[in-house]
């Protein structure tokens, strides 16, 4: 007798329905078949002993799974259920008319019981396009599936529950989750806040401007200056997350398997730190199955990447594409996969070796041309992608000391929603294009229109300090931010000069002793 039952499996951040095929029929053996992987062909002993395990007879004869459309790639072990309904259904115990309504999946332990799975979030959302009435699964998953509405979520700790509602003997209660009231509790959900920081009042206002323009930033600094505790305090000033974005940055959560426990919903923007050592396919992403990398869990938040020069050249050089398209497309001879990167990049770097260049009381004991080496290590291109370089001081000790109540977060974040808003209104016409970081090199000469003063300040700046042709644009997307933050219609000489101060290691002397 054949059974059908529907599971799914996901590429990329999407999902696509796979029909699980059960025929039971005269003879021996029990064979899967629609490329599957290892894990989907061990399923047949978790089945076979949580089938007996439950008292459900095991039958003894010719078993074939055929997993449709059998040119897909099947992977991990949430087939198990479905294959073990199918028998059961192959068999008579369960009505096939009930199999069809939902979307079934979950791994099988050897007692039965359900151990949850990953990337449910989208398949949830498929389920509810190709409008199956539910989605049964462990309950473990059932929050995350809960976000999506007009969709039955049927929450099961094992397989025999599983039979007796697919059975009409055990009603089960549809997971509901309030989506809205869970993303608004966990919107301003953070740890750090600016009001923690002392001093580095500059380094505050360079923040303030990337966040508003959505710019890319790298801090050159001696150790303990704070550049870390900076770079982390960043995600509090972004503007919130919207309910869609909140949506996107969750998928590639879930399809990763590093959604947090007991979260649903990833309602803040995300923060990324990775080590110095990673691989260039655990930062962009990739694998014999594609799986999102670390520039894609920063989508829609941070990604920090402390002490920048340590990171392998070739590791650097791939975030190039990336930062330009804000996804990253990955290609394999069957398969293409784009996953979203829209990040913003947080650098920071000893200014050399010893950590002392350019330092007010210490003196840096690195051998002449050694600082300029250092910097060198990261190449014009990926340099040429970031707006602001920053310099940062440590502060003294009366700075330290000092009982003085600094700005918070929340009082930053006003700010900074205020200027996105105007970019908002600024490039409601251009699709793709949401804030100034994001503007193309030809539409930099229509926004950014300035003065005939301000010319020649650009120009004096750029003669006397040595700056570089790429560091043009640069400067006047920043000096357009600047402008919006002051809520001014035109581009002033004061905001182009304080861009000029953000584009240190553009200088032709610096890394020079």
């Amino acid at each position: 007798m054949l059974a059908k039952v529907f599971g799914s499996s996901f590429f990329g951040v999407n999902a696509s329905v796979v029909t699980i095929e059960v025929n039971v029929t005269q003879g021996t053996g029990f064979f899967i078949v629609g490329l599957a992987d290892g894990a989907v062909k061990e399923s047949q002993h978790r089945v076979e002993m949580a089938i007996k395990h439950l008292g459900f007879p095991y039958p003894r004869t010719h078993i074939v799974v055929n997993l449709a459309p059998a040119d897909v790639r099947k992977e991990g072990a949430a087939y198990d259920l479905p294959i073990a309904l199918g028998i059961l259904a192959s068999q008579g115990i369960i009505p096939q008319e009930s199999l069809e309504k939902y979307i079934i999946l979950g791994e099988l332990a050897l007692d039965g019981e359900l151990r949850p799975i990953k990337g449910i979030l989208p398949i949830a959302i498929e389920a509810r396009k190709k409008q199956f009435k539910g989605f049964i699964l462990p309950e473990a998953n059932a929050d995350e599936a809960a976000i999506v509405n007009s969709l039955d979520v049927i929450p099961v700790t094992n397989l025999l529950e599983a039979v007796d509602f697919l059975n009409g003997k055990l009603p089960i209660t549809p997971k509901e989750s309030k989506t809205r009231e869970i993303f608004a509790d966990a919107q301003n959900e953070y740890d750090v806040d600016f009001s923690q920081v002392q001093g580095q009042e500059s380094m505050k206002r360079a923040l303030e401007i990337a966040a508003a323009g959505g710019h890319n930033v790298i801090m050159i600094g001696p150790p303990g200056a704070g550049k870390t505790m900076l770079a982390k305090r960043l995600p509090t000033i972004l503007p919130p997350l919207s309910l869609q974005e909140a949506l996107e940055t969750t998928k590639i959560h879930s399809v990763a398997g590093k959604l947090p426990a007991h979260s649903s919903l990833i309602a803040s923007r995300p923060f990324r730190s990775p080590h110095h050592t990673i691989s260039d396919v655990a930062l962009v992403g990739g694998g014999q199955i594609p799986q999102p990398g670390e520039i894609s869990l920063a989508h829609n938040g941070v990604l920090f990447l402390d002490e920048l020069p340590e990171f392998k050249r070739t590791v650097l050089e791939v975030m190039r594409q990336p930062l330009e398209d804000r996804k990253v497309n990955i290609a394999r001879a069957k398969i293409s996969v784009d996953f979203p990167a829209n990040f913003m990049l947080i650098a920071s770097m000893n200014p050399c070796p010893c950590g002392y260049y350019s330092h007010p009381e210490k003196d840096c004991v690195c051998q002449a041309g050694v600082v300029q080496k250092y910097l060198n290590k990261i190449s014009g291109p990926l340099l040429d992608r970031i707006d602001l370089h920053v310099q940062v001081t440590p502060i003294s000790f009366d700075e330290m000391t000092a009982n003085r109540k600094n700005e918070t977060s929340q009082q930053i974040r006003e700010r900074v929603i205020k200027a996105r808003d105007i970019q908002l209104e600024r490039f409601k016409d251009y699709e793709g294009v949401y804030s100034n970081a994001m503007m193309p090199s030809a539409m930099v000469k229509e926004v950014c229109v300035i003065s005939s003063a301000g010319k020649t300040l650009l120009k004096t700046a750029m003669e006397r300090l040595g700056l570089s042709a790429r560091a043009y644009d640069r400067i006047l997307r920043v000096a357009r931010t600047i402008a919006d933050l002051g809520a001014s219609h035109e581009i002033k000489t004061e905001h182009i000069a304080e861009a000029i101060q953000y584009r240190s290691l553009d200088r032709d002397n610096w890394g020079q002793k």
